[in-house]
């Protein structure tokens, strides 16, 4: 019984924050969400390359609440984020180099670039290194 009163207190009290915060005017919260525009759909990342993650800043706030980056890498919506691609980048960059790591090669991998929240890519592949021919 306590634990179950308990919970509802703070599933009460959550809920009340999250209306604050949206009550709030949304200068007061600068809150800044860039879309990822790469990777997307269809895109093919080989394992040890080289890639540029890109969002899209035209529409940040004058003041941004967190303007430190990172890049996460997930698979099939679980996070890695005790292997961050890209960490300590301004988001306002709008870009970041990251290093594709050696990972189990799939085709439901995503991307999230976080700062002041999160938002992910399109699902996107991570394929093999090519083997050189003897």
């Amino acid at each position: 019984m306590f634990k179950s009163v308990m919970q509802l207190s703070v599933f009460s009290f959550v809920l009340s924050l999250l209306a604050f915060a949206y009550a709030l005017p949304l200068a007061v919260r600068d809150v800044f969400v860039p879309p990822v525009t790469s990777p997307d759909v269809g895109t093919v990342w080989t394992i040890g390359s080289q890639q540029n993650v890109t969002w899209d800043t035209s529409t940040a706030p004058q003041n941004i609440t967190n303007k430190v980056g990172q890049v996460i890498l997930a698979k099939g919506g679980k996070l890695d984020i005790n292997h961050p691609l890209a960490s300590n980048f301004s988001i306002l960059d709008g870009w970041v180099t990251v290093t594709v790591p050696n990972v189990q090669p799939d085709v439901d991998y995503t991307v999230v670039l976080f700062g002041d929240s999160g938002n992910d890519s399109g699902e996107f592949a991570i394929v093999p290194a090519p083997t050189s021919l003897l």
